[in-house]
C-alpha cells in the first residue's frame, strides 16, 4: 500500500465531491488538479478514474434524498408514490438528449475538446451566463415593485414581501416544488444537459442554468440537476469502466484502493457540498459561481501560456 498515492487519490475525492456539485465544473478541476498533483497510474487507469470517481458522489444523492426518491416508502401515501414513479419518469426522459449525444461523441469530445483553453473558455461563458441570468430576475423583481399596476394581486404581494431581491426573485419562478416540475421543463432542462458533454461547462451547470432559463427556483434546478445525475453518471462510469475493459485492462491491488479511496471521501465530501448548496440557494443567488469561474477560466488560460 502507498500512502502517498492514497493521500492524493483523497485530494482528487475532496476536489470532485466538491466540485460535482456546484456549478464550477468538476472535470475542468480535476484537470487542473492533475497538473500539480499526479497519480502514479496508466493513462488508460486515469481516464477511468476521472468518471468513475463520479460514483462516491452519486452515491451521496442517493443517501441524502432517499426518501424522496423512494416509491415504495411506506411513509407514503398512493398519491404521493404515483408523484415519486412520475418524477423518476421525468428524469428518465431528460437524460435521454444527453445520453444521444453525449455516448457515440464521448471519444471524439475527449480527442478534440480536452484543451485547457476550451475548458477555461467554458468556465468563463457559462460564469458569465450565471451573472446575466441573475441579474435579469433581479430586474423583474425591481419592475414589478416599481410599477405594480395591472400585475396579478399575488405577484405583487410577493413582491412586497419581506426578504432580499434575490429571495423575492426565488419566490416569483414559475416552479418553486419539485413535485411541480412539468414535462416540457423537465424535458428541457435535459435538453441543456447536452453543452456539458463540452468539458468545463459543469454538468450542473447547465442544467441549473437550464432550469433557472425555463422558470425553476435555484432550488428546484439545484435539485432536479442532482436527480439527474443519478441515471447519467452511472451510465458514464459504466461506459468507462466497459472501455477500460475491452483494452484488455484489470485492476492491481494499488489502482483497487485508489479508486476506492477516491469513492469513498468523495462520497463525505458530496453529502457536505450538496447540503451547503441547498442552504445557500435558499437566500443567495448563483452569481458567486459565475465571479469564481470567470477567475478560475482567466486564471487557466494565464497558466497555460506562461507554462506552454
Amino acid at each position: 500500500m502507498d500512502i502517498v498515492e492514497l493521500l492524493k487519490a483523497a485530494l482528487f475525492g475532496v476536489v470532485e465531491g466538491i466540485t460535482e456539485w456546484l456549478p464550477v465544473s468538476s472535470t475542468g478541476h480535476m484537470l487542473l488538479l492533475n497538473e500539480f498533483v499526479t497519480l502514479d497510474v496508466s493513462s488508460d487507469f486515469w481516464d477511468m478514474f476521472l468518471v468513475v470517481i463520479q460514483l462516491g458522489a452519486i452515491l451521496a444523492v442517493c443517501v441524502l434524498f432517499l426518501e424522496k426518491l423512494n416509491p415504495f416508502s411506506r411513509r407514503k401515501d398512493a398519491p404521493a408514490r404515483r408523484a415519486t414513479w412520475a418524477l423518476w419518469a421525468k428524469v428518465v426522459v431528460a437524460c435521454i438528449p444527453a445520453a444521444a449525444v453525449g455516448i457515440p461523441l464521448d471519444d471524439w469530445m475527449e480527442e478534440h475538446l480536452g484543451s485547457p483553453f476550451v475548458v477555461a473558455a467554458a468556465l468563463i461563458v457559462y460564469g458569465v451566463a450565471f451573472i446575466l441570468i441573475e441579474n435579469a430576475r433581479e430586474r423583474r423583481v425591481q419592475r414589478m415593485a416599481s410599477r405594480p399596476a395591472g400585475r396579478p394581486r399575488h405577484l405583487v404581494a410577493q413582491v412586497n414581501a419581506g426578504g432580499t431581491t434575490t429571495e423575492r426573485a426565488d419566490e416569483l419562478a414559475r416552479v418553486t416544488d419539485i413535485d411541480a416540475l412539468d414535462w416540457p421543463t423537465a424535458i428541457g432542462i435535459g435538453i441543456s444537459q447536452v453543452l456539458s458533454i463540452v468539458p468545463g461547462t459543469s454538468r450542473s451547470g447547465s442544467t441549473i442554468i437550464g432550469g433557472l432559463l425555463l422558470g425553476c427556483s435555484r432550488s428546484v434546478a439545484a435539485e432536479f440537476t442532482f436527480f439527474l445525475a443519478i441515471p447519467v453518471m452511472f451510465g458514464a462510469s459504466a461506459l468507462r469502466l466497459v472501455k477500460f475493459f475491452l483494452k484488455g485492462n484489470t485492476f492491481a491491488v494499488a489502482e483497487w484502493e485508489i479508486l476506492g479511496v477516491g469513492c469513498a471521501v468523495a462520497f463525505v465530501v458530496s453529502l457536505l457540498s450538496i447540503r451547503f448548496l441547498m442552504g445557500f440557494v435558499r437566500k443567495h443567488d448563483f452569481k458567486p459561481f459565475g465571479w469564481y469561474r470567470i477567475a478560475l477560466g482567466v486564471a487557466v488560460i494565464a497558466y497555460f501560456l506562461l507554462v506552454g
